[in-house]
């Protein structure tokens, strides 16, 4: 399979010290870079995280201490791994919630802004989770155990869903949903609002700290104030903003929250 490249494509994985953006760190970096004319380059990279990796994850990724403990920090690669990634486009496993921002992260920590809002971001896990049985019908078969028959009806789909809910509930009750980075979004309960926390949220920044509401307003998704408008706050308490800034945050939060107030200022003009 030759794919038809404008641009070089770089496929990559990350191995870390956990899933939390914020506060993990890349152990290593693994890409294999297809150019346009068909050749392939690839690169690794090892480095000391300059934290101590959680037993839990070394038994993932067989990765310890001791392995990385002489090996340079980020920072000494960051450059070269910057301009062997220059112009390339990104594929991967679950990039777009988890490796690029993990990656935007490291490099900004540098004070590198490694931009990818003109690069084209391609998720094969995306593209797996829309092409495979994710039906009605496949759902209908794997948590009822039936055939789902006159799929398609109106009358058999909705008894399907109500149904496909139901099992749900009971299987996963009181289990935590999290995302890619584990991002706690809710809990399973038998209540709507816990199930709309868990299946409508949008996020604005990487690490799901901002969503947008129903209005398409951008709101927070934490704290005491939770689902309110973020330029409102941030009007109303100006040093909301500041505790931000100096706490425990992504630097891509830090920085969408600061393109919010940003544009608060251009209303006030």
């Amino acid at each position: 399979m030759n794919l038809k490249l404008k641009n070089p494509l770089a496929f990559f994985d990350l191995e870390t010290t956990g899933v939390n953006v914020s506060n993990d760190r890349i152990i290593e970096v693994h890409i294999i870079k297809m150019m346009p004319n068909g050749e392939k380059k690839e690169k690794n990279i090892r480095v000391n995280p300059q934290m101590p990796i959680p037993p839990e994850s070394s038994l993932i990724h067989g990765i310890y201490d001791e392995d990385v403990k002489e090996l340079p920090p980020f920072k000494a690669e960051a450059k070269g791994l910057l301009k062997f990634l220059e112009g390339c486009d990104l594929s991967g496993f679950n990039i777009i919630r988890f490796d690029v921002p993990m990656l935007v992260e490291e490099f900004l920590r540098e004070n590198i802004d490694f931009d990818v809002s003109n690069r084209k971001l391609v998720d094969s896990q995306k593209i797996f989770h829309l092409m495979e049985k994710r039906t009605l019908s496949a759902a209908y078969e794997f948590y009822c155990k039936k055939s789902l028959e006159d799929a398609h009806s109106a009358e058999a789909d909705t008894r399907a869903c109500m149904e496909v809910l139901f099992a749900q509930i009971d299987k996963y009750m009181g289990q935590p949903v999290l995302d890619a980075q584990g991002n706690q979004l809710g809990t399973v309960k038998e209540d709507v609002q816990s199930l709309h926390d868990i299946s409508s949220t949008k996020m604005v920044d990487l690490a799901g700290r901002f969503i947008f509401n129903e209005q398409g307003v951008e709101v927070f998704n934490f704290g005491k104030f939770k689902n309110r408008p973020i330029l409102d706050v941030l009007q109303a308490e100006p040093a909301y903003y500041d505790w931000m800034m100096r706490g425990d945050f992504p630097l891509d939060t830090k920085r969408k929250l600061t393109e919010i107030r940003l544009r608060s200022f251009k209303y006030k003009r």
